[in-house]
């Protein structure tokens, strides 16, 4: 890969990372959230980066743009929740392009997204789970509560960035902006 394509890769990483910050910061707040969790589109140039540059630029930019979301919205209780609920989750979204990134499979980026979006789950179930089950209602088990409450915002989020985002993939495409191709793993 020559230097002008990795400078442009950097820049596009870049420029997504502050988009999903400005992004995220266009939320809607759900009231019965009370520990953190809104519904935004901020997943989105992430999950571009990762279907335009393959899983490794995707992880790269989803773990910055996790350093980022805990700068703009810190909600920290232990080093180990932070990195769980921010660059772990965020850096997740990277595994989108393992699903294939051909312009015309539009199901192929659906699931990718699905299951990045599900990682991201797991990572804040886990987080939930192990730090804030204390928090779970009298009688209620605490991998349930935090699958529940975690799950309240994410599979609407993940829904409505699959709403926004396919039809942008599909029109991305038809202008030459997706590869068909696998992107070599060579970024750094």
């Amino acid at each position: 890969m020559d230097s002008a394509t990795n400078t442009r890769r950097l820049a596009e990483i870049g420029i997504a990372i502050a988009l999903a910050a400005v992004l995220s910061l266009l939320r809607v707040k759900l009231p019965h959230l009370l520990y953190g969790g809104s519904i935004s589109l901020h997943m989105l140039p992430i999950l571009m980066i990762a279907v335009r540059h393959g899983v490794r630029a995707g992880v790269l930019a989803g773990t910055a743009y996790g350093f980022v979301n805990l700068l703009l919205t810190p909600y920290i209780v232990h080093p180990i929740q932070m990195a769980l609920d921010y660059p772990v989750a965020f850096g997740c979204l990277g595994i989108a392009a393992l699903f294939g990134r051909a312009p015309l499979a539009l199901w192929r980026l659906a699931a990718g997204v699905g299951a990045a979006c599900a990682l991201r789950l797991v990572a804040h179930v886990v987080s939930g789970f192990v730090y804030f089950s204390d928090l779970a209602p009298e009688g209620t088990p605490a991998w349930s509560y935090s699958l529940a409450y975690n799950s309240s915002y994410l599979i609407p989020e993940t829904l409505l960035t699959l709403l926004v985002g396919l039809p942008l993939a599909r029109r991305f495409a038809m202008r030459g902006g997706l590869a068909t191709q696998p992107a070599a793993e060579t970024f750094p």
